[in-house]
């Protein structure tokens, strides 16, 4: 995602903390009318969000955009089911990964791609509590020692 043409819309932090990502991928998404200008707005969440495959389909759920202010009757249901884009032949490979070795599909962010919203999906392994303490004591030790060198440079 290191192109010219892009800007981050959400990013789901709790993901990275939760799950080591194995692999990420790039898919469309399907909205409807009013959930793009909501998402223009920023008025999206993917941090309780989860996606599955169905009939040879990808879908996200639980990602949460708000009803657009000035969309009445147009607007849909925030937290509806909505379909990723992606190529089946991918789908195919994702699904027999996520069914044989017990992977999960997590979206790690939204983002625009020139101006198209594509989701940046991630094929996740669940970290244990044990792993997560090992991150944050990681974390913490390089913060530990950028702050001697930065204490050192005065």
């Amino acid at each position: 995602m290191s192109e010219k043409n892009t800007r981050v819309i959400a990013e789901n932090r709790t993901a990275r903390h939760n799950y080591f990502v194995l692999e990420a991928f790039e898919t469309g998404i399907e909205l409807k009318g009013t959930e793009v200008k909501s998402i223009r707005c920023g008025g999206v969440n993917l941090k309780d969000s989860w996606c599955e495959i169905k009939d040879l389909e990808l879908f996200v759920n639980g990602m949460h955009i708000s009803p657009y202010e000035k969309g009445n009757i147009f607007n849909r249901d925030p937290r509806r089911v909505r379909r990723l884009l992606m190529h089946k032949k991918e789908i195919r490979r994702l699904f027999d990964k996520v069914r044989q070795e017990g992977l999960t599909l997590i979206p790690l962010r939204l983002y625009y791609k020139d101006s198209r919203v594509k989701m940046e999906l991630g094929l996740c392994k669940g970290k244990k509590l044990y792993d997560k303490r090992d991150d944050m004591a990681k974390k913490q030790s390089l913060r530990d020692i950028e702050r001697a060198l930065k204490d050192r440079q005065r």
